[in-house]
């Protein structure tokens, strides 16, 4: 009797190998409905805003290493017009920062320190294009995936109640597979925005303290000739 039950698991263990239905990604995608549609979308939104923000800040990040110090040497040589070249050669917003000071040398130092300060408003404005979206996605998609839930779980429970005593589980598998992988999806596409999110306010963070520290140094560079 132990061999014939042993047998028989093993025939059942074969038979599940053998029989057994993979279902891939994409199928399992369809089972959630257009719920999914529009979770792919803001999938490939939040991406391409974290690809297209992440190049556009590491981009902005990068610095001439002599930079501050050839604009130092220039302004205290008193040769504003080639200072004010050199920040026309580089790109970023550091040199549109210092140059914007250079160009306004010779006014009183609060009004140069306000006109560095709003190009540094604009440029971070730039940099953080797209954020506000790409936290949206963060806390909204999640809620989609519960919307998706809530739609899988009503049609569950009405083809349930329409089979009446003929209930059967394949009949409810459509509603619940759209209720779980709605969710599942939801909460992928939102936890992918909300790191990225994070990152690109951490790099901006990071890059506006570092602006802030030279012109910190070009307010006192202005300041030393009066010394």
């Amino acid at each position: 009797m132990l061999f014939l039950q042993v047998d028989t698991l093993q025939n059942v263990a074969l038979t599940g190998e053998e029989g057994e239905q993979v279902m891939s990604f994409l199928e399992l995608a369809v089972k959630g409905g257009w719920i999914m549609i529009v979770l792919a979308v803001l999938s490939v939104i939040a991406v391409y805003i974290f690809i297209d923000r992440f190049i556009a800040i590491r981009k902005a990040s990068k610095e001439q290493k002599s930079f501050m110090e050839n604009i130092k040497n220039f302004i205290l040589q008193g040769k504003v017009d080639q200072a004010l070249d050199n920040c026309r050669m580089n790109e970023g917003p550091l040199a549109r920062m210092i140059g914007k000071g250079v160009s306004r040398i010779g006014r009183p130092l609060g009004d140069v320190n306000a006109a560095v300060e709003n190009v540094g408003k604009q440029e971070v404005a730039i940099l953080e294009k797209g954020l506000p979206v790409l936290a949206s996605i963060a806390g909204g998609a999640p809620m989609i995936g519960f919307l998706g839930t809530v739609i899988g779980m009503v049609r569950a429970f009405y083809d349930m109640a329409s089979a009446g005593n003929n209930i059967d589980v394949t009949l409810l598998s459509n509603g619940i597979y759209t209720a779980m992988v709605t969710t599942v999806g939801g909460l992928i596409v939102g936890i992918i925005a909300y790191f990225g999110y994070n990152i690109l306010v951490a790099r901006v963070n990071n890059l506006v303290a570092r602006l802030e520290a030279k012109t910190t140094e070009f307010m006192d560079i202005l300041n030393e000739p009066a010394k």
